[in-house]
């Protein structure tokens, strides 16, 4: 569009000057350009702007800032990781001096010296930090914490909201850089496990608020330049990957208590790579008969058509509760909307302010068919009730094979979830799916989570200690085959558990070739239903602590990968005894060991 002298305020020159540049500037650009107008209006806005000419330096509008800015990312999952690099990335091409930093590495006696901090950061279990933020979160929380008066700041928040304490430690990180003195750039956002749009929201945000800041753009040429950049690859998050099924086995033997699938899946043609320690993300379907009772029970015609996100997709109303709304998890907030479409008296009095704990007992391992045969009727049509559910989380698994020695393929291990609770029998969405209804030849939604905090030690050379029972096996035995493929010629010790040696001794005869062949040196087993007082992997550990802690000192990593809540815990509690008693330490000085394997990224863990 060409600016017309007849009615503008600008002379002919003027005009020629800003129909050159305006359809060159970026959209961050013209943000700027409009917030900079928006806050000169108390002067003539065309006499306010000084538009630069060959001969005359643009004047700064406002009192220049530091172009260089810091993102702290802690992340658990590698979600935080991959939207800090992601920013980064954005950033660059706007001209800005960017450092991606993990909050682990992150020196804090450089954080006064910092003007512009993005953090990004989720929210692990029951709003605890990340193992990775747990040091940074520790500091900035301490009496050592400095006067940060300089500091422009912007924090987004991971989580998940059928969790209590929802992006806690996000709320921790900004609430505590304001009491430092920080100013936001931009306000925080919390995001669900749906978390593509509203991260995308915030750095747009953030990139407005660096720029009206005085943090000015890149010039339009780099910006253009950056631009027109091919995707990586044609498959991600947002774009997953049909992937077939090759083999799908039941690991357990006959009368194990568990179910164990190991599941084989190609990646022929989906442009996939990975290493051992990242992580395969399935979009699963939800069970066919939970979903037709949930219709039966609202009285829906499964063929209604619903929009089922701000696009404007649109699905059959049984194709949309399969696969695209999460039906097995309620949230506070689902049921605080949900709460308008219904006179229930019960429900009404459940939600209000106040019931916070009658609440969070009703969420613990109901789904959506119970809420709505608890409180129905509701008042809503069916495009009503669906907008208020969530999106379809993906399911993580670690990989359980090495790239290198299955090329386009990718092997998981998943326990089938099965339980009885509040009357009825419920299943794990994504392992049931695995164990009970997909056929070698099905396909699968995939992408790779990479996991750039649970890796095999750059040094080939480096012993490794893994402890891993149950499912927590799967990503030592793709260190395993990676070992084997590279010939890696360092030590390596394997602690597995589970209930029954006979039954439950998943990729048994992979481990005795393992040892066999020199590929792993060592290997201890728990089985703790074997015998008459239980015996778990931990307790193996102490029985070895001596040449436990030799390795250590060898300068050995230690793996761990499982169950946080119970098995993560007395794994690192046997850890400091074994370290307390062979060093001699007392308990805080072994809590300084340990800490200080965590900064040399050889205490890692891999928690759920």
């Amino acid at each position: 569009m060409q600016l017309q002298v007849m009615n503008s305020p600008f002379n002919q020159e003027q005009a020629e000057l800003l129909n050159r540049l305006l359809p060159t500037l970026t959209e961050s650009q013209k943000a700027w350009l409009s917030g900079y107008l928006a806050a000169s209006r108390s002067f003539e806005a065309a006499a306010a702007l000084e538009v630069p000419t060959a001969e005359t330096p643009a004047a700064l509008p406002v009192q220049p800032v530091s172009k260089e800015v810091t993102i702290l990312y802690g992340s658990q999952t590698g979600n935080a990781h991959g939207l800090a690099e992601n920013a980064g990335k954005k950033l660059k091409e706007h001209g800005f001096e960017v450092t991606v930093s993990s909050m682990s590495d992150f020196k804090t006696n450089q954080l006064k010296k910092i003007q512009n901090l993005l953090i990004v950061v989720s929210t692990h279990g029951e709003g605890d930090p990340p193992d990775n933020a747990l040091s940074f979160h520790e500091f900035l929380h301490g009496r050592r914490a400095p006067k940060l008066d300089d500091l422009r700041f912007s924090v987004l928040a991971l989580g998940d909201t059928s969790y209590e304490f929802f992006c806690k430690t996000g709320k921790d990180f900004d609430q505590r850089l304001e009491e430092l003195g920080g100013k936001r750039l931009y306000p925080r956002v919390d995001c669900d496990v749906d978390f593509d749009e509203p991260a995308s929201a915030w750095l747009e945000g953030v990139l407005g608020g660096l720029s009206e800041a005085g943090g000015q753009s890149g010039s339009p040429a780099q910006s253009q330049a950056a631009a027109p950049q091919a995707a990586e690859t044609v498959y991600s998050r947002k774009n997953p990957f049909r992937a077939e099924v090759l083999e799908n086995i039941n690991l357990n033997g006959r009368g194990s208590n568990k179910e164990t699938r190991h599941l084989e899946l190609s990646l022929e043609g989906s442009g996939f790579t990975y290493e051992p320690g990242d992580a395969l993300g399935i979009y699963p379907e939800n069970d066919p008969e939970l979903v037709q009772l949930v219709m039966k029970e609202l009285n829906w015609n499964p063929e209604e058509v619903v929009t089922v996100d701000k696009q404007g997709e649109r699905l059959p109303l049984k194709e949309a509760l399969t696969s695209y709304f999460e039906i097995t998890v309620l949230t506070k907030k689902f049921l605080q909307q949900a709460a308008g479409f219904s006179e229930n008296e019960k429900l009404q009095e459940l939600t209000s302010p106040g019931n916070e704990a009658q609440l969070k007992e009703y969420l613990q391992g109901r789904d959506l068919l119970d809420f709505v045969r608890d409180f129905g009727p509701f008042s809503a049509s069916a495009q009503e009730f669906v907008s208020i559910l969530r999106k379809m989380p993906p399911r993580l698994y670690s990989i359980a094979s090495s790239f290198q020695a299955n090329p386009d393929e990718v092997h998981l291990t998943i326990g089938a979830v099965r339980y009885h609770a509040h009357g009825r029998d419920r299943k794990g969405v994504c392992s049931v799916l695995c164990a009970e209804r997909l056929q070698p030849g099905d396909t699968l939604p995939v992408f790779i989570q990479p996991n750039k905090h649970f890796k095999l030690p750059e040094n080939p050379d480096a012993p490794i200690i893994m402890v891993g029972p149950g499912t927590g096996v799967a990503p030592f035995r793709s260190f395993m085959q990676e070992r084997e493929e590279t010939g890696a010629k360092g030590k390596s010790w394997m602690f597995f558990g589970d209930q029954h040696f006979v039954t439950d001794f998943l990729y048994q005869t992979e481990w005795q070739k393992w040892l066999k062949d020199g590929v792993l040196t060592k290997m201890d087993v728990a089985f703790s239903r074997d015998t008459e007082e239980k015996v778990y992997v931990q307790h193996r550990m102490l029985e070895h602590s001596k040449e436990l802690f030799e390795w250590l000192q060898e300068g050995a990593v230690f793996y761990v990968c499982g169950d946080k809540k119970n098995m993560a815990h007395d794994v690192q509690n046997a850890l400091l005894d074994i370290i307390e008693k062979e060093g001699g330490m007392s308990r805080e000085e072994a809590e300084a060991y340990l800490a200080e394997m965590k900064q040399q990224k050889r205490y890692l863990r891999d928690v759920y």
